[in-house]
């Protein structure tokens, strides 16, 4: 009979032994405002990230084929997607807004975090929430132990939510060491505090083009 580690990480939530990636630590972090210049915030705006700590499996050579960190990336992006939500405390489908971000160690290069980035971390993404038709924001940095991570976020169905252009930054006192990748996922239930800079209304979104 499987045990918890042995079921498919995407019921779960749980790193699976057949997962790729070699993860050393997984952190959540959960901001929610209640005030902003002395305004309540009602309901207070909320967001979370979950983070991991993986191994670099092309530090410190050039590897031309960079799959295995695109298949990497397809395992992190439901699991960790799934931590975020999961922190907030809220169905994944009332998520609306979504970012990513990764950050390599001084062994790694750029691309190591755009192949875990782009190619296919977003569709699990998406299919843990339900839909997301706007590109899923991202950065991407190199970096020593300490190194902010910052995630941009934007509304999963509109990118022209103007209330919804945000970021957030988080950080691991011990990470990335030299061969690893910090690799982030960013989920909100809601836009800036007190937002008032015009555009497109949350109400008004159609959510067919990823734009309006």
């Amino acid at each position: 009979m499987a045990n918890e580690f042995d079921i498919y990480k995407g019921h779960t939530g749980i790193p699976g032994n057949r997962m790729k990636a070699k993860i050393r630590k997984i952190a959540t972090f959960v901001e929610e405002t209640c005030t902003e210049m002395g305004r309540p915030v009602q309901p207070p705006t909320r967001r979370a990230a979950a983070v991991a700590v993986i191994e670099n499996p092309c530090a410190g050579k050039y590897v031309e084929d960079l799959t295995e960190l695109m298949d990497i990336g397809e395992e992190l992006g439901e699991l960790l997607t799934q931590r975020a939500v999961t922190a907030l405390g809220i169905l994944a489908n009332t998520v609306e807004s979504y970012g990513k971000a990764a950050a390599v160690g001084e062994n790694g290069e750029l691309e190591h975090a755009a192949a875990i980035l782009h190619p296919k971390l977003g569709t699990p993404v998406r299919r843990v929430l339900g839909k997301g038709a706007a590109l899923i924001p991202s950065s991407k940095k190199r970096g020593g132990l300490g190194v902010v991570l910052d995630i941009p976020v934007g509304h999963k169905d509109a990118a022209f939510v103007r209330s919804h252009f945000d970021g957030m930054e988080v950080r691991l006192n011990d990470a990335p060491r030299a061969n690893e990748i910090m690799v982030a996922i960013a989920v909100t239930d809601s836009g800036r505090p007190l937002p008032r800079v015009g555009g497109l209304a949350k109400d008004q979104i159609k959510g067919e083009d990823g734009l309006h």
